[in-house]
């Protein structure tokens, strides 16, 4: 009977031994994911800043190029009426 004690005691006193307390384990862990997850969030708000520049920059440009067609347009409407003109007094 008293090796029956005594086995249950050293089964009982290793799995005491296993429970260990890693909470100061489990605080690094939540700490480092808490970082992780901010770097991510911080790295997408810098892209999207990046591609908002980007993207202001190309409508500028669409801009300039649509003014400098209307331009040209008035331009060539002008001399096709100039055009005009000379053909019929040539005529």
């Amino acid at each position: 009977m008293k090796k029956i004690a005594l086995a249950a005691v050293a089964v009982l006193g290793l799995s005491l031994a296993a429970c260990q307390d890693n909470a100061a384990d489990n605080a690094t862990s939540t700490e480092n994911t808490i970082e992780t997850e901010a770097a991510t969030d911080l790295n997408a708000a810098e892209a999207g800043t990046e591609n908002l520049g980007a993207s202001a920059d190309n409508a500028l440009d669409a801009a300039g190029n649509s003014l400098e067609n209307a331009g040209a347009a008035v331009e060539n409407a002008a001399e096709d009426v100039a055009n005009g003109q000379d053909n019929v007094a040539g005529q």
